[in-house]
């Protein structure tokens, strides 16, 4: 099957048999997992004890032979196998007492190159792009221009559409009409770098989410590390606090009360959490759904109440005004007018790191922070994620959380976890204020591209060097690993400074150069909400799945999950067209 490889071992020694065990090098710390038994030779070379056994080939395994009796370890291999590849491994003796053991590994059929298809899918793409890019040279060409012009008679949309997970906009908010010189000058100062950088975390995140291509590394860790779908739901939060600090101090500037801001604030996030919980529900995958299985937190929800919680305490403590303020250390201006904003956001970090490490948790070490399972040698496999699961079984009870947590399948773990679980939510709303200091900071330096760049590059650096003191630079042995299970303090930190990086990046090319103008991603940043919902809602009809000819092919995954994730894209671009944006 997809990502396996068939294993045959060849035992050619006397009784007893063999036993093979297991342990894939994505496991920390995991008991190895019987396997086969490989009954013993006949005492002819010519008739060996034989057991095939499937093997994965995601990660590097590690082989054990043992003894059947006495458990007598005979030999240790640690290989990274190849899909669809055939292998065998002959076990025999060196010397005629059995006590020197020999075990060789021998590839019959090569494997296939299962990363071709994303090659060939990066092809495909670069020529659409360069396709696109020449047809826009001869669109500079004046005869040509014209003629395209009078055929498609296009229409130019107003780029003035708030993002609905950036909070209210002056436009809708303070009047309901607004004069053609309010728009014009708003929409010249909208940072089309926001949408595009929403745009993309949420494209990445609608492949990820339909599979992608059911390659590893488009799937979530299954425990502690990073893969790239581990970036793309931080990235989300970032820039939604990003977007409140500007739509916010725009809104308050134009004279809209607090009170009034107020109101759209709660209004937004309850809207966003009771979307979470009636129409984007996993658990309706499991039965009808029903309060005795209704999944209480979910992404949505997360989002919902993080902003209400940093919109609010912006609300709170930002200024009408436009302007500097006048700090007594210059480079700290974006900072220290909001110290109590920050004395809340450490007060909630120390709240985690108390419940985190001190809550006493039953049947499971103080500060436990494994997946449980058969991680950490099997010694507690009912603790997956220490405090954080506990607290989540306790106050919502088993049946109402993420009953299949991505650690079920590496770690064996048979307790539900779910990863936007309560005491995560505290790290997401430190996640969100990053982004809101990225807010300021554009807020603060207006117009002034270095200063705003250079902010950018401190932060990130900022960030990674916390990362790198919590992890040790380590994947498993820091003091806090980076977790997006947990939501520790180190994947924020760490997603931190790739967000910083990456809107960096993005804010020169788009807004400072002009080189690019955020398109594609440009389009489904405009109408994230929607796109979200309905890739959720319409994830398993056609055109965004089919049956396919081999389920076991990598190539025909991919080529489906880019084809939905495309299509989103191309109906976020056609609303766009037509002015149409789904707003809370």
């Amino acid at each position: 099957r997809m990502d396996q490889a068939l294993l045959l071992v060849c035992n050619e020694l006397p009784a007893p048999g063999l036993r093979l065990a297991a342990r894939s090098g994505s496991c920390h710390q995991c008991l190895y997992q019987f396997l086969a038994f490989v009954p013993p030779s006949n005492g002819s070379l010519t008739k060996p004890g034989t057991a095939s056994v499937m093997v994965d080939t995601q990660h590097p395994l590690t082989l054990m032979l043992n003894s059947s009796v006495g458990d007598t370890e005979l030999c240790k291999i640690q290989y990274h196998f190849g899909e669809f590849g055939n292998y065998s491994l002959v076990v025999k003796a060196l010397t005629a007492n059995t006590e020197t053991v020999s075990c060789d590994l021998i590839i019959n059929e090569g494997p296939i190159n299962s990363y071709f298809p994303i090659l060939f899918a990066f092809l495909v793409y670069m020529g659409i792009l360069a396709v696109l890019i020449v047809g826009r040279l001869f669109m500079k060409i004046d005869p040509v221009r014209n003629w395209v012009y009078k055929k498609l008679n296009p229409r130019e949309t107003d780029r003035l559409i708030n993002s609905e997970l950036g909070s209210p906009h002056t436009a809708d908010s303070i009047n309901c009409d607004p004069t053609p010189h309010s728009w014009s000058t708003a929409s010249r100062q909208r940072l089309h770098s926001l949408d595009t950088f929403r745009g993309l975390s949420l494209v990445i995140m609608v492949f990820v989410n339909y599979g992608g291509g059911k390659y590893w590394f488009f799937k979530h860790e299954s425990w502690n590390g990073l893969t790239v779908a581990d970036l793309v739901f931080p990235w989300f939060v970032f820039i939604m606090g990003t977007s409140i600090a500007l739509s916010l101090s725009s809104m308050l500037r134009w004279g809209s009360s607090r009170w009034k801001v107020l109101r759209k604030i709660l209004w937004r996030s309850f809207l966003l959490i009771l979307l979470g919980i009636i129409v984007v529900n996993p658990n309706y995958c499991l039965k009808p759904l029903s309060w005795d299985n209704l999944r209480i937190p979910g992404v949505l929800q997360r989002l919902g109440f993080t902003y209400l919680v940093v919109a609010a305490l912006e609300l709170l403590f930002t200024r009408a005004e436009s302007g500097t303020w006048e700090a007594p250390y210059p480079a700290l201006q974006d900072i220290l007018p909001y110290w109590p904003q920050w004395v809340f956001i450490l007060m909630l970090e120390v709240i985690w790191l108390c419940l985190t490490f001190l809550l006493p948790v039953p049947d499971c070490p103080r500060g436990y922070l494994g997946p449980g399972g058969i991680g950490d040698f099997g010694k507690y496999p009912n603790c997956t994620g220490g405090a954080a699961g506990y607290i989540d079984r306790l106050l919502l009870g088993e049946k109402h959380i993420y009953q299949h947590p991505s650690s079920s399948v590496t770690y064996q773990t048979t307790m539900p976890y779910d990863p936007e679980g309560i005491l995560g939510t505290i790290n997401s709303i430190v996640m969100a204020f990053l982004g809101l200091q990225a807010g300021k900071i554009t807020l603060f330096y207006k117009d002034h591209h270095k200063q705003i760049m250079s902010r950018f590059v401190i932060w990130s650096i900022l960030m990674g060097i916390i990362s790198a003191i919590l992890t040790k630079c380590s994947k498993e042995e820091g003091f806090i690993p980076i977790n997006k299970n947990l939501w520790s303090i180190s994947y924020v930190t760490t997603t931190g400074c790739f967000a910083f990086i990456l809107l960096l990046l993005i804010y020169y090319l788009v807004d400072v150069k002009k080189l690019w103008s955020g398109a594609p991603f440009f389009y489904p940043g405009m109408n994230s909400i929607l796109v979200y919902i309905g890739h959720e809602v319409f994830e398993n009809y056609f055109p965004f799945k089919w049956k396919m000819q081999d389920s076991q092919s990598h190539a025909e995954h991919l080529a489906q999950n880019l084809t939905a994730t495309t299509l989103w894209v191309l109906i976020s671009y056609l609303l766009y067209r037509r002015r149409i944006f789904w707003k809370i």
